[in-house]
């Protein structure tokens, strides 16, 4: 029995070291910088610095935009997973399998392929003039980021879903349909309850990084536009304000997990309720629709 427990440590070995690290000593590095001034003295100032005028503004602006490409994803994301569903789960992965084919393509290209889409002399504008229908001017605008920042994440909000939704047993869906549930009625009554561990990691997996994806605003808004990582970056490699920027990171961690807290929570609870539907209200439902 010893054996076993020393060799999985043995195993589990090069894991713990990779996260002591490049995760945890780098973290303890930048929650020390945040509560210490230039001179070494303990201070609150890092953290309170997120509500300063900028800084806030640049924070409102990326809660703006990482909850409407999150909401904007999980809008796509849910009627393609049910087509794919509906033509069959082996053909739906082949189709999946090309949709994030361009994932492997390096992340800085796939953004400068939207910024000469979306540029002025760009490939939209072009085929909108060819159409004798006005120019747009997408670039540049928070419009731009959006689109950047659903067309980039997209995928990790649809990989999970995909595979939850693949895993809920066909014989409850068609339960639901014998008790006379319409589509509508089994996609709010079964497959979106049993779809929201998907739809938790999915949420997760655009939220956060989209908050912060300073790489994208530059790119697509032209410098104009800041999310609050643009104002970290800056801090730490434009100023050099290690502090400073150490302490908007941690505030924005710390809002993060807050959020992240409560969106469980929420969801989790309801979860519970869709499930608590019994037959009867499926039933129920189903006759006040055919009325």
């Amino acid at each position: 029995m010893r054996n076993k427990i020393g060799g999985r440590q043995l195993l589990a070995s090069p894991y713990l070291l990779w996260m002591v690290g490049f995760t945890i000593i780098p973290l303890v590095v930048i929650v020390r910088k945040a509560f210490t001034d230039a001179g070494g003295n303990f201070t609150f100032d890092n953290i309170t610095a997120i509500a300063d005028h900028i800084n806030l503004k640049s924070f409102i602006f990326s809660l703006e935009i990482a909850a409407g490409c999150t909401v904007i994803c999980i809008l796509l994301a849910y009627p393609l997973v049910m087509a794919l569903r509906r033509i069959g789960m082996s053909r739906g992965s082949f189709t999946l399998f090309f949709l994030i084919l361009p994932m492997w393509m390096n992340f800085i290209l796939r953004i400068l392929a939207w910024q000469m889409i979306l540029s002025p002399n760009g490939i939209l504008n072009f085929m909108l003039t060819s159409l004798h229908l006005p120019a747009t001017n997408i670039a540049n605008t928070p419009a731009a980021i959006m689109i950047g920042v659903v067309y980039d994440y997209f995928p990790y909000m649809m990989l999970p879903i995909f595979t939850a939704v693949s895993e809920i047993d066909e014989g409850i869906i068609e339960s639901a349909k014998d008790l006379g549930a319409n589509g509508f009625t089994t996609f709010r009554k079964v497959i979106l309850p049993l779809s929201m561990p998907g739809l938790k990691s999915g949420i997760t997996m655009v939220f956060v990084p989209s908050m912060t994806s300073f790489v994208i605003a530059d790119l697509l808004g032209g410098g104009k536009l800041q999310l609050i990582g643009n104002i970290i970056e800056q801090e730490f490699t434009r100023n050099s304000d290690w502090g400073l920027g150490s302490g908007l990171s941690v505030s924005l961690m710390v809002f993060v997990l807050l959020s992240m807290a409560l969106t469980s929570g929420k969801i989790g609870v309801g979860k519970r309720v869709r499930l608590a539907a019994s037959e009867e209200e499926i039933k129920a439902e189903a006759e006040a629709a055919a009325k």
